[in-house]
């Protein structure tokens, strides 16, 4: 089977079944994954976008990210798919996924989130980081000419979910950021139907666009890929201290907020960082944001480092526990207890899991069935 039809990324749980020219998926897909196809795109879209300015001689800057792109005519912005078109603005993507999937919400990674529950996945191409590991590369590293896209409007997916009762749409795979105008759209037709939305991103977005779009979304997960600024400048070629602004504003807003970050051999694996990124959760959002350690794997252009070792992994979690963290997991171990929900008061197991898979859910309510504590989340 060809790559471009399905991405096998193991090392941040959002493998994405990319759609076909002919807008088809291959029946295993259609039947393990329940894909929808749609109708084959005839081009991109012209959207306009929300948020930008017109600058004199005809640039436009880009109020969507802390890039703050200064964009000439025909030109396109960092992530690839915003372009200027005479002074307006508009995002290529709007209303054409590129990837649409059904997935355990566990996959995003949620464990606090409706276990055992599916949600609606969608993607279109683009990103605004350069990830040197990313596990998606072939659409979020991608122009919308290059993928090949469907039509699917924001109404469409909406009556998609409903259709085949799926009670939540997830922004996901690449950077919801990016093609933000499609996704604030569907968030808020889908709040009308009661259909939840979360959001899986890297973080790097405006405050005034999150604001916005927050009171229509559910949950959202970043990925706080280091806590070292030079991570992010060498290795995302991006800056961490949006990111940490976003995290906070999250919170702040009430929202479910979920922590990931992707560990990677020799790159963010000291025990100092695991140390100082649990101390700055810890002072900054609270000891009860849940937080992911997830396996690395080979990818993109870092195939010459190997997977996470198991063991790096279990002293981020015993380094993020000592320093008070309460919901620490481990991704991509399946089968390791830490993949598992326990009562950070009394230690009784919660929600049993294995990779994917909920064995069994024992919350009664919110809470522990033993000694009532209240667990943080959507139960």
């Amino acid at each position: 089977m060809d790559r471009r039809i399905f991405l096998k990324c193991l090392g941040c749980g959002a493998a994405a079944a990319v759609l076909p020219e002919a807008g088809l998926l291959p029946e295993v897909f259609r039947l393990t994954h329940r894909s929808y196809a749609g109708e084959p795109a005839r081009g991109l879209s012209s959207h306009e976008a929300r948020y930008y300015q017109r600058l004199d001689g005809g640039d436009i800057e880009c109020g969507q990210c802390p890039r703050h792109c200064r964009v000439s005519p025909k030109g396109r912005g960092h992530c690839g798919v915003r372009e200027n078109q005479d002074g307006k603005y508009v995002l290529l993507t709007y209303g054409l996924p590129c990837a649409v999937n059904l997935d355990p919400i566990e996959k995003k990674p949620f464990f606090h989130f409706h276990p055992g529950t599916f949600a609606l996945s969608l993607a279109t191409a683009g990103c605004n980081f350069d990830c040197k590991f990313c596990q998606n590369w072939e659409i979020s590293q991608a122009r919308p000419e290059e993928t090949p896209n469907v039509e699917l409007s924001p109404d469409q997916v909406v009556a998609l979910a409903v259709e085949r009762q799926i009670p939540t749409i997830a922004y996901t795979y690449s950077e919801p950021t990016v093609w933000y105008d499609y996704v604030a759209d569907i968030a808020r037709r889908g709040r009308e139907q009661s259909l939840d939305s979360v959001v899986i991103s890297n973080g790097f977005i405006e405050k005034q666009p999150l604001a916005d779009l927050l009171p229509h979304v559910s949950a959202y997960k970043i990925d706080l890929k280091s806590i070292r600024e030079e991570y992010y400048r060498d290795v995302v070629r991006g800056d961490l201290r949006p990111v940490l602004e976003r995290i906070v504003q999250v919170r702040k807003s009430g929202v479910l907020l979920e922590i990931v970050t992707l560990v990677v051999p020799t790159l963010n694996d000291r025990e100092d960082d695991f140390r100082q990124l649990a101390r700055w959760v810890k002072a900054n959002v609270g000891t009860d944001v849940p937080v992911h350690y997830s396996q690395f794997h080979p990818m993109y252009q870092l195939t010459n480092l190997p997977p996470t070792p198991r063991a790096t992994l279990e002293m981020a979690h015993d380094v993020s526990r000592a320093e008070g963290l309460e919901y620490v997991y481990l991704g991509n171990l399946p089968g390791h207890p830490a993949e598992s929900t326990y009562c950070p008061a009394c230690g009784e197991l919660l929600i049993e899991r294995r990779g994917l898979s909920v064995l069994q859910n024992r919350l009664k309510g919110n809470q522990c069935p033993k000694c009532q504590r209240v667990i943080p989340g959507v139960f």
